[in-house]
């Protein structure tokens, strides 16, 4: 039993009723056996708690009692998450970018609880610094659609590279022929997604989160950015025919406004929830064909139409023997991603290169595996050279 146990057992209350009886029995009609009776057994009752409380005194005395000032600890302890978000945080990751010296870091974790329980091998970026990347992902209309993962190392991610379809068994009829099931493996080996940028000595002597946001706004901006096309070109350099390592894509030869329609028509059963993906200009290249053919057809075919400039122009030329690659139309769930150390990006300072121009270097990078990891979700609309 706790101390605090031990005083819920109104060691006041036993004394104030003592006091209470010795009024009464005072009094002329008082019944002095009964009362006596009582007293007396109060005064056992205090005894009793007064051995607790000693005995209670004596554990904490040994240590035994330490348990309920640790959960007391813990109570008041902050979670790591808290910590990355406030503002000591934030300011001392923002020293350690600039220094290189994570003493404050470590400082800080160490003052809010949470030292010991650092669940990261490095220094942890601030929680606005990952959530600006995660933000900026899930509103990115190509990135939100892929499947993302959080694993270490290498993912191997299986794939169906042919099969026997399934079959039906009347009741009583022979058993059907076992399937035949050929599986693919595509490795997503991690590449590192890096933004390198140059800012001024003004620049750097901003503090805590106004110097994050300055560096971020840039970084943020072109990894995303990098990652987007990085999946726009898994799409469009992987095989026509699937191996044991790579899932296929159907390339489809352009002819013009039908070039959706038999997009669509070489996916297959499983690509859900297909858009449509291309440069801008062709865009505009399919919109006039629109328009000129009196609007009596819609060339995107009712599907969400996603923009990437890395794709070719519709109406460029491709040199002899060329193909060009104009447009992707499926499922992006067929491409998966795979974050293998989450979404928080490293950032390192370089303030000696440049200090000649009063310039410093600023070098974000994300780790990211990627690939096509699904046969049948794409297809790209090409364009060959005569």
């Amino acid at each position: 039993m706790t101390i605090e146990e031990i005083k819920a057992l109104d060691m006041e209350g036993v004394e104030n009723r003592s006091m209470e009886i010795k009024e009464e029995m005072t009094a002329e009609n008082a019944d002095l056996e009964t009362l006596s009776a009582e007293v007396t057994a109060l005064e056992e009752r205090k005894a009793a708690i007064v051995e607790k409380m000693k005995k209670a005194q004596a554990a904490v005395a040994e240590g035994a009692g330490k348990e309920i000032e640790k959960q007391e600890e813990r109570k008041m302890a902050l979670t790591f998450e808290e910590v990355r978000s406030s503002e000591q945080y934030v300011n001392a990751y923002a020293e350690y970018i600039k220094t290189g010296d994570d003493k404050e870091v470590r400082s800080v974790l160490t003052e809010l609880g949470v030292g010991a329980s650092d669940p990261t091998s490095g220094v942890a970026v601030p929680t606005s610094v990952e959530d600006r990347i995660r933000t900026a992902w899930e509103n990115d209309a190509i990135l939100s659609r892929v499947k993302r993962s959080n694993v270490k190392g290498i993912l191997k991610v299986g794939f169906e590279l042919s099969a026997t379809p399934a079959a039906v068994h009347a009741e009583g009829a022979a058993a059907p022929d076992p399937e035949t099931l050929n599986l693919g493996i595509v490795s997503l080996v991690p590449e590192t997604l890096k933004k390198w940028l140059t800012i001024s000595d003004e620049a750097f002597d901003l503090r805590g989160q106004a110097f994050l946001d300055y560096i971020m706004d840039e970084i943020e901006y072109r990894i995303i950015k990098l990652a987007a096309d990085t999946v726009v070109a898994d799409i469009t350099s992987a095989p026509t025919t699937a191996t044991k390592t790579a899932a296929s894509v159907a390339h489809v030869e352009s002819t013009g406004i039908s070039d959706i329609v038999n997009a669509i028509a070489a996916l297959s059963d499983e690509a859900q929830n297909s858009v449509v993906i291309m440069n801008k200009q062709s865009y505009a290249y399919y919109k006039g064909l629109a328009m000129a053919a009196g609007y009596a057809v819609d060339p995107f075919d009712g599907l969400e139409v996603l923009f990437n400039n890395t794709l070719d122009v519709a109406t460029a030329t491709p040199a002899s023997g060329a193909v060009n690659k104009i447009a992707i139309v499926g499922d992006l769930q067929g491409e998966s991603v795979n974050f293998t150390n989450g979404y928080e990006p490293t950032i390192k300072v370089d303030d000696l290169s440049l200090a000649e121009s009063d310039l410093i270097k600023v070098v974000g990078r994300l780790p990211m595996g990627h690939g096509v990891t699904a046969c049948g979700r794409f297809a790209v609309i090409t364009k060959t050279g005569a």
